[in-house]
């Protein structure tokens, strides 16, 4: 039998809190790299002005490409990895927007649905806004991501300990560190900006669910270890 999520449970993330973790408060991401080009005194998270030496971007006319969607599997590690490549792949050039690469994420969301809403919040932090999507298209950028590593933190089993059953067997948390890498065009020659990123996922896979869901994000940069 699955065994679902109650909605009378704590939220994943009020558990860690609980258990002696501290995650800050989930904050908006800024505009930097490409969008503000190298050498550029702009402020972070202050979008560089738009000027007439930035070349338009080209009407799209091919269709839009689809995303894979995550995979069914049963291990942590694997599954995780494979959230991390769906929130740090994209390309602005696509005709797709940031909502349809995050519906690819939310759609393997918790099937009990008790996680969505906050897991929309912590993507939030994670993908541009539309206007800052925009703003990125001035520059055909695109982005990727070169996983260094991926592990369930040292501290996660103290915490299981301390959260007691309030948290369903198969919840696991898994740390990903990596590099974020952004293409695209400043001043008509081709630019690329490298950025560290670290991040946990917290997951629930058997016995909590027949394979493995998404449940919620730590904040941007401030994984657990």
């Amino acid at each position: 039998m699955i065994r679902r999520f109650s909605r009378h449970r704590p939220r994943v993330l009020a558990i860690v809190a609980v258990a002696g973790v501290t995650l800050a408060a989930l904050i908006g991401t800024g505009i930097y790299g490409l969008i503000r080009g190298p050498g550029d005194t702009t402020t972070p998270g202050e979008p560089a002005a738009a000027t007439s030496a930035v070349e338009p971007a080209p009407l799209l006319t091919t269709p839009a490409p689809a995303i894979p969607i995550l995979p069914r599997t049963g291990d942590p590690v694997i599954y995780a990895r494979a959230v991390a490549e769906a929130l740090f792949t994209w390309d602005t050039m696509s005709r797709l927007l940031p909502a349809d690469y995050a519906s690819i994420v939310i759609a393997d969301a918790d099937p009990s649905g008790y996680e969505t809403n906050g897991l929309a919040a912590d993507m939030a932090n994670y993908l541009p806004t539309e206007e800052t999507w925009q703003r990125l298209r001035e520059y055909r950028t695109a982005q990727t991501l070169t996983i260094h590593d991926a592990y369930v933190p040292e501290s996660w089993p103290g915490i299981v300990s301390a959260a007691g059953d309030q948290l369903t067997p198969g919840t696991v948390a898994v740390t990903i560190e990596g590099t974020r890498h952004r293409y695209g065009t400043w001043f008509g020659r081709s630019e690329t900006s490298d950025h560290d990123v670290a991040f946990t996922a917290f997951v629930a896979c058997p016995p909590a669910f027949e394979r493995c869901h998404i449940l919620r994000l730590s904040r941007l940069d401030n994984p657990l270890t």
